[in-house]
């Protein structure tokens, strides 16, 4: 049995998801490393629910450390690329949660930045930092792994298994992943994560239409690209009056609460994003694909394996139905196995395998930079009303 160490780099939300996954790894022993965070206190807690050998807040002594195979940086956006550069440096494989990165601000910018700071100057500043990204990552002789559950989830593999069966040309697709408010508190602010909806959220579905085209080249024998965005988002609840403000989870201050998109690819198909901070039900997590021969649904939530009815909310509180359900009274549709389903156990199992036995990750460098390049593509379309090509 191959035995590999992990050490978590952010000890929050997605790192207690990445842990729990990396629980219910099989065949590759994992060795629960290192806990890391700048605050020593969530690193002990994550250390204590998981099992880690030890929490810590010095990154250094983690990449220093021999045992320590893979880092799985689960950070805000803005350390994404310096804590990878640092891990492919020291000699250890890297796990990046989504998005790979994004425009933060920069001196002499005037604040707020998501109000202030023109799009074209955040594309061209993306384009800059991705191709530096692509000769840092891509000439490690480490594995970069990015951590994109959607393509992992069992829906989007068995989509994957029958495009390459069938042969299927895919007319167009449709992806959704909306939400009722976040979990972040830094997601109202874009100099803390690079944008709103658009970017926390559709950076899911944009990735799974993607893989969906690259499986298509395997097919085709030749390669698809993506060439070009038209986009629109908004700050819609914003405008709305105090009172008609009540059942609004979060508050964004220059982020945007809604983003659609049209990406083109280059035989001529579409591809239709929608991302929304403001789903009443909880989530919306799907990518749908009309081909030649068929239609393919993929669920990422699980959608209708179990279901509830309550009248009131009492002794709910420490019970999960679904991700930021804030009301539990009445029908809901409860997730079950999740961690499955929507795609994090098996994006975990893979990325072990591909450390373990050497082999190319299905979710790599090139999705991570085409997905960045088309949300940033998609800011500037909807700033100055225009198609954006993306070649």
């Amino acid at each position: 049995m191959k035995k590999l160490g992990v050490a978590i780099i952010g000890c929050g939300f997605a790192g207690n998801f990445h842990s729990n996954a990396w629980k219910k790894v099989y065949d590759i022993e994992i060795n629960f490393r290192a806990a890391v965070d700048s605050q020593l206190d969530r690193a002990e807690a994550l250390k204590e629910k998981w099992g880690y050998e030890y929490a810590t807040a010095d990154y250094e002594s983690v990449l220093a450390d021999p045992e320590v195979d893979i880092i799985d940086i689960t950070l805000p956006p803005l350390l994404h690329l310096p804590f990878a550069y640092k891990a492919l440096d020291a000699g250890k494989h890297v796990i990046c949660d989504k998005p790979l990165t994004g425009y933060f601000g920069e001196e002499g910018d005037e604040l707020p930045v998501g109000d202030k700071v023109p799009k074209s100057k955040m594309y061209q500043r993306i384009l800059e930092d991705l191709k530096e990204a692509e000769e840092k990552i891509g000439g490690s002789d480490k594995l970069f792994m990015y951590a994109e559950n959607y393509i992992y989830s069992p829906a989007i593999l068995k989509a994957a298994e029958i495009l390459r069966k069938k042969k299927s040309r895919i007319i167009y697709m449709n992806g959704e992943c909306s939400v009722h408010g976040s979990t972040s508190p830094l997601s109202k602010d874009w100099n803390l994560v690079g944008g709103g909806s658009i970017m926390r959220l559709g950076s899911h579905p944009i990735a799974g239409v993607l893989y969906l085209k690259q499986v298509e080249s395997e097919v085709r024998g030749y390669d698809i690209k993506p060439v070009s965005v038209v986009a629109d988002c908004g700050k819609i609840v914003k405008q709305f009056p105090e009172e008609a403000k009540k059942h609004i989870l979060s508050k964004f201050n220059d982020v945007e609460d809604f983003g659609n998109i049209v990406l083109a690819f280059s035989d001529g198909t579409k591809a239709v994003i929608l991302s929304s901070e403001h789903y009443m039900g909880g989530i919306q997590n799907h990518i749908n694909l009309i081909t030649n021969d068929g239609v393919i649904e993929c669920l990422m939530t699980p959608p209708n394996n179990m279901r509830t009815f309550f009248m009131d909310d009492e002794n709910l509180d420490d019970v999960y139905i679904s991700e930021n359900l804030r009301c539990k009274t009445g029908w809901n549709n409860v997730f079950v196995a999740e961690e499955t389903l929507r795609g994090y156990m098996g994006e975990l199992q893979a990325f072990a395998e591909n450390v373990a036995y050497h082999t190319k990750p299905e979710s790599g460098l090139s999705i991570a930079i085409e997905t960045t390049k088309i949300m940033y593509a998609a800011y500037l379309s909807a700033e100055e009303g225009r198609r954006v090509d993306l070649q």
